[in-house]
């Protein structure tokens, strides 16, 4: 069985999108149904505690999995752009570096929330009942995130040579051993959030052990050497473009974690609610998600290949995609959210706290994934630095501060915190307009002079060389005439 990279320069854009978005979606799916289903297992056959632990707990190492998820996008936009620029004998000193700062980064991560998981608890202001079983989610967790790390690491590579269907396999596999795994532990040996957290850590451990042996039985685009596998140039270049992502993620799960921490203060009902709502969210933005990121692949092959106009092309396909996917999902949270709070849980004030956070939540179905869209574009033209100042500005200047009035409102209500989301949004997607709109006359200047130059130096000397049908591209997106 041979594995090929996707060639997105070419063909017609929404099928070739929604092919490689299809994968992707399906595996962030199943990666939701992560936490999800150990919500629904604790919250059936274990304690409202346990649900608010769970909650807090996964707030804490969802900042870990989103930071490490941002970071190596750089890989998946490094590796779009080698494919895209035809040096995939670069590829794999990338992977090779990979393996060497993400295993020393795993060792970090679990040292510190072993060691100081009972303080941010505390940090968290886990409501009292819930503090030492939040404690035993984190630690557990942090002694696997090993694991965690490396299924991200990989599914990282796969995206970026547009394979999506591996990463949607490796996925299945850790969600399947997650199901069974709850269902052992908690359904059956009563370990409460204990026994949700070891199936979690047990599930990535298969996946990521499977998915190798998977990897070895496959022919790769690329070739990758053991002398590949060090400290080499390649991670200062992927790090430079992931690193403003990793950011931009450690930030906005600080403010996904100071949501938790106000909403915590409203009692064990409210954080409970919010619990089981944060599950239904993670699937409401399964879509923005998956947009987000085959965007980024999309556009750093097109990059690549000098077709700048099909890269804008693409962007706008997934903003309509996006958005009339996510109307419908809207329409549902937020005259329907009863429904989909009572399947994690039957008590009555849990699912009334659930449904009211997602009365509020819902118009973000819609506007993230224009949003998304954007950010997908400006990745794969490695505009990392602008995407992580747009998420700290939606982050600090509208979302926290939002959420952080609403919540010490008298009669403060989940609904009201949750306008906080599509209100950041919508000011991220100004934030975006501006900067495309200011960007095109600039890059079109750029361009002006690159091919000024090209022509002063002699047309002819290119004639019937990749350069040429390269710059033409680059014209044609722009409308540079070369005969100036």
């Amino acid at each position: 069985m041979s594995m090929e990279s996707a060639d997105f320069t070419c063909g017609k854009i929404f099928p070739k999108m929604i092919k490689f978005m299809l994968p992707i979606l399906g595996a962030l799916v199943l990666q939701a149904m992560y936490g999800a289903v150990d919500i629904l297992i604790v919250g059936w056959f274990g304690t409202k505690s346990g649900i608010s632990a769970v909650s807090t707990g996964s707030n804490i190492v969802n900042l870990v999995i989103f930071t490490i998820a941002g970071l190596s996008m750089g890989i998946t936009v490094l590796i779009g752009r080698y494919i895209g620029e035809k040096r995939e004998d670069k590829i794999g000193r990338v992977i090779g570096g990979a393996i060497c700062l993400f295993a020393v980064l795993s060792v970090i991560i679990a040292i510190f929330m072993l060691v100081f998981a009972k303080g941010l608890a505390n940090l968290m202001q886990a409501p009292q009942e819930a503090v030492d079983l939040t404690v035993q989610y984190v630690r557990i967790c942090g002694g696997g995130i090993f694991f965690i790390i490396a299924y991200n690491v990989i599914s990282s590579i796969f995206r970026g040579m547009g394979n999506a269907k591996l990463p949607l396999i490796f996925v299945a596999i850790a969600c399947v051993t997650n199901i069974v795994g709850d269902l052992v532990f908690v359904a059956g040996f009563n370990m409460n959030v204990a026994g949700a957290a070891l199936a979690t850590v047990l599930a990535q451990a298969v996946s990521v052990i499977l998915s190798l042996i998977i990897i070895r039985k496959q022919k790769l685009p690329f070739t990758m050497r053991r002398e590949d596998i060090c400290f080499n140039p390649e991670i200062k270049t992927f790090v430079i473009l992931g690193a403003p992502i990793a950011f931009q993620e450690v930030l906005t799960q600080f403010s996904f974690l100071a949501l938790c921490a106000f909403i915590n203060k409203l009692g064990i009902d409210a954080s409970s609610g919010y619990g089981v709502a944060n599950k239904i969210v993670s699937f409401i933005m399964l879509v923005p998600s998956s947009l987000m990121q085959s965007m980024s692949a999309f556009v750093a092959q097109n990059v690549g290949a000098g077709k700048e106009k099909r890269a804008r092309q693409a962007m706008v396909t997934g903003m309509c995609t996006g958005a009339v996917i996510g109307i419908f999902i809207a329409i549902f949270a937020f005259f329907r959210g009863d429904i989909l709070a009572s399947i994690f849980t039957n008590d009555a004030a849990v699912v009334e706290k659930a449904a009211g956070y997602l009365k509020g939540f819902a118009p973000e179905a819609v506007v993230t994934s224009v949003l998304f869209s954007f950010i997908g574009y400006f990745n794969g033209h490695s505009n990392t630095v602008f995407v992580m100042c747009q998420g700290i500005a939606q982050t600090f200047l509208v979302r926290l501060p939002m959420s952080y009035f609403m919540s010490i409102r008298k009669n403060a209500s989940l609904m009201q915190i949750g306008l906080a989301a599509p209100s950041a949004t919508v000011f991220g997607i100004l934030i975006n307009v501006t900067f495309f709109i200011k960007l095109t006359p600039l890059r079109r200047l750029c361009l002006c002079k690159r091919f000024r130059l090209f022509k002063k130096i002699g047309r002819k000397n290119c004639q019937g060389t990749s350069d040429e049908s390269r710059i033409a591209d680059f014209c044609s997106s722009v409308n540079i005439n070369l005969n100036f």
